[in-house]
C-alpha cells in the first residue's frame, strides 16, 4: 500500500490519538491545552477522527460549574502493534490495542543459538500476524535481552542470545513488509510503563526488573534514557561483590552474577535445597513452604539487591521506582530485606521514594515490545527513525483503509 507523506494536519492527528492512549479519555479543551493547538482546530480534528471510528464520544464530565464536557476516547481495536519477546528459549507474542489491552497472544519454543534462529523468528512472527487481522496493524515491535543502538535499524548484541551484530530489524522488515522497531527488553518495558502503567503520571522513574538477569530502564523528563549505544540501565554488571561469582558478561561480582536466577539456584544446589535438575520454582516452592534456607538465599538477595538500587537511585534521583519481572513471584521472601536496606542506604532526601511492585505474567515483556510501536507518535527524538514515521502514516491511513 502506498503511503503519502503526512501532513501537519496528520501530525495533528496522531497525537490526538497518542495522548487518548497514553492519559485516557479528555475533553476537547484538555486536548486544546495539551497539544497546544487552537480549540477551533481541535473541533474539526475530532470531527474527523470520530467519523472515522478511530475514537468516540463517551460520559460527561464535570466542568466545575459549567457545561457538562463531553469527553473523547479511543476505539480500542481500530489499530494494534504486535509485540514480540525474544529469550534464549522461548518466543512470546502479543497483539495490543492502542489503548495498551492485550487483544491475543501465544508462546512458542525458541533455540537462540541454533544457526537457523533468525530465520525461524521470522517465520513465527510472520504466522502470528496472519493469523488476526493484519490490516489493522501498525508494525512490530521486538524487545530482547541485550544491547541495539538504534531502535529504528535493529542491529543486535546479546550475550544472553550469543547474538553478536545480528540484523534483525532490516530482516524483519524485508520479510514482513511491516515497520519493525528493536529495542532492549527493560526499556521497552518503561515504554509501556510510561504509556499505559505506573509511569503515566510521571517525569521521572526507574523500572527495574528481576529475573534471569537484572536490569532498569530510565526515563528522564518523560523520555527513555538510553546512553551512547542505547545500554543505559543495565545495572545488572554493577559490581557489587570484590572478586564474586562469575557473570555472564565476563566480570566477577556482578549484582546480576548475585542476585539473578542462576545465582539463586547455585546457592539453592551448594545449600543442599535443590537437586542438579531443580531450578527457581523449586526454590522458591521450598520458601513458600518454610524451608530456613529457602528464605535466607533470599533475604540475602533482597539485601544486596536494596543497596544496588538505594545507589542507582541517589544518582538519578527518580520520583518512583517499578519493579517487575519473573523475579517478584517470589518478592514475598525478597521484600524483608530489601526494604531496610534501600531505605538506609538512601541519602536523607531521597528515603521517601515510592517503590511499587507490580504482578508479573510473562508476556508482559511483549506487551513492552508492542509499546515501542504505540509510542511512535511521541517520538520527538527521533529514536526510532524512518520506522517511526511509517509508523505514524499507517496510523493516520487505517481509517481511509477500512
Amino acid at each position: 500500500m502506498a503511503l503519502s507523506s503526512p501532513s501537519r494536519t496528520d501530525v495533528n492527528r496522531t497525537a490526538i490519538l497518542a495522548h487518548l492512549g497514553a492519559h485516557g479519555p479528555a475533553s476537547r479543551a484538555d486536548l486544546a491545552r495539551r497539544l497546544s493547538v487552537s480549540p477551533a482546530l481541535i473541533t474539526q480534528l475530532a470531527r474527523d477522527l470520530l467519523a472515522d471510528g478511530l475514537i468516540e464520544e463517551l460520559d460527561h464530565a464535570s466542568s466545575g460549574g459549567g457545561r457538562p464536557a463531553r469527553m473523547l476516547g479511543l476505539v480500542s481495536r481500530t489499530a494494534s502493534s504486535i509485540g514480540v519477546k525474544v529469550a534464549p528459549d522461548h518466543i512470546a507474542f502479543v497483539e495490543v490495542g492502542i489503548d495498551g489491552s492485550v487483544l491475543r497472544s501465544a508462546t512458542e519454543a525458541f533455540d537462540a543459538v541454533s544457526p537457523l534462529a533468525i530465520s525461524g523468528l521470522v517465520e513465527r512472527v510472520g504466522a502470528f500476524i496472519a493469523s488476526g487481522d493484519d490490516s489493522r496493524v501498525l508494525g512490530v515491535g521486538v524487545g530482547l535481552p541485550g544491547t541495539v543502538l538504534e531502535q529504528g535499524v535493529g542491529v543486535v548484541d546479546s550475550t544472553q542470545l550469543r547474538w553478536n551484530q545480528v540484523p534483525l530489524g532490516a530482516t524483519l522488515r524485508r520479510a514482513l513488509e511491516l515497520p519493525v522497531v528493536v529495542e532492549n527488553n527493560v526499556n521497552a518495558l518503561s515504554v509501556a510503563e510510561k504509556l499505559f502503567g505506573q509511569g503515566r503520571d510521571s517525569e521521572d522513574f526507574l523500572v527495574v526488573t528481576i529475573g534471569n538477569g537484572v536490569g532498569a530502564g530510565v526515563v528522564a523528563g518523560g523520555s527513555i534514557l538510553r546512553g551512547t549505544a542505547g545500554g543505559a540501565g543495565d545495572i545488572g554488571h554493577v559490581p557489587v561483590v570484590e572478586d564474586g561469582p562469575l557473570c555472564q558478561c565476563g566480570n566477577h561480582g556482578c549484582l546480576e552474577a548475585v542476585v539473578g536466577q542462576g545465582a539463586l539456584v547455585a546457592s539453592g544446589r551448594a545449600a543442599g535445597i535443590l537437586d542438579a535438575a531443580d531450578g527457581i520454582d523449586r526454590l522458591r516452592a521450598a520458601a513458600d513452604t518454610g524451608d530456613e534456607r529457602a528464605q535466607r538465599i533470599y533475604a540475602d538477595a533482597g539485601r544486596i539487591l536494596g543497596r544496588a538500587l538505594a545507589g542507582v537511585v541517589n544518582v538519578l534521583d527518580p520520583e518512583l521506582v517499578v519493579l517487575l519481572g519473573e523475579g517478584v513471584e517470589a518478592w514475598t521472601h525478597w521484600a524483608g530485606t530489601f526494604e531496610p536496606a534501600l531505605r538506609a542506604s538512601l541519602v536523607p532526601g531521597k528515603r521517601g521514594v515510592a517503590v511499587v511492585v507490580e504482578s508479573w505474567q510473562d508476556d508482559r515483556w511483549a506487551q513492552g515490545a508492542a509499546a515501542l510501536v504505540l509510542a511512535t507518535p511521541f517520538d520527538s527524538d527521533g529514536v526510532a527513525g524512518e520506522q517511526g514515521r511509517l509508523v505514524r502514516e499507517r496510523l493516520v491511513s487505517t481509517a481511509g483503509a477500512r
